[in-house]
């Protein structure tokens, strides 16, 4: 069963919508996917379908639906689909409780870098207070952004949903566990805890491409499929 709601960010209901469907999509084996009216997809979709209001519900290619479904509505609009084993979640316009805690912490992180960088005047310090500055800027800042991000819009831009909850969770702790011990180790001259930090942030990071690989996967098989037709022409 395929699923798309038609949203806009300056859609004041959509949001609601978004987060009742969401919920359901997480519960039920179905292709699930958020579409915006600023995307080609979604104003393809609007146009196949003269949508004149959202939100808007297409079930394998019909409309369904306009306007805000209750929780009880939707579950008896997709009950014909099986029940999600695994939890996993669509993207849409709204960031999920990870994400946003993930880009909260990296801003977090990019003050603790202009502080330091105020404190010291330069990122070319020499020894182990470069080696800070430097890392509460990539792999605070950058890194722990691209995290949130990444998982937010991902899915938005492949139609497919991630794992989230507890994996998520978990990635956000053996991230930021690990960069507190990892800069700990540095400022203090211990080198089996900056060691035991960065294995904790690889194992981050290997949590994340894990997340990641699913949603990429079917992406690079498509490209790969186009390039041998292109060949073959």
């Amino acid at each position: 069963m395929k699923v798309e709601l038609l949203v806009s960010e300056w859609c004041p209901t959509c949001p609601q919508a978004e987060q009742v469907w969401m919920q359901v999509a997480a519960e039920r084996e179905i292709e699930f996917a958020v579409l915006d009216l600023n995307q080609t997809a979604g104003r393809e979709l609007a146009h196949r379908l003269r949508v004149r209001t959202i939100p808007a519900v297409a079930i394998d290619g019909e409309l369904k639906a306009v306007g805000v479904q209750s929780l009880a509505e939707v579950r008896q609009m997709l009950a014909a689909a099986p029940r999600r084993r695994a939890a996993r979640r669509h993207a849409g316009i709204t960031l999920s409780a990870d994400n946003r805690w993930f880009v909260s912490s990296a801003m977090l992180w990019f003050l603790a870098g202009a502080l330091w960088l105020a404190w010291q005047g330069t990122l070319t310090a020499e020894g182990l207070l470069r080696g800070i500055g430097l890392h509460l800027f990539t792999a605070g800042f950058v890194q722990t952004l691209i995290y949130g991000l990444g998982a937010h819009m991902l899915p938005r831009f492949t139609g497919r949903p991630i794992a989230s909850g507890t994996v998520a969770w978990l990635q956000f702790g053996l991230h930021h566990a690990g960069l507190l011990m990892f800069l700990g180790g540095l400022a203090a001259g211990l080198p089996a805890l900056a060691i035991s930090g960065g294995l904790l942030g690889w194992a981050a990071l290997a949590v994340f491409a894990a997340r990641i690989m699913p949603l990429l996967w079917p992406v690079q098989e498509a490209v790969g499929r186009v390039n041998q037709q292109e060949l073959q022409e």
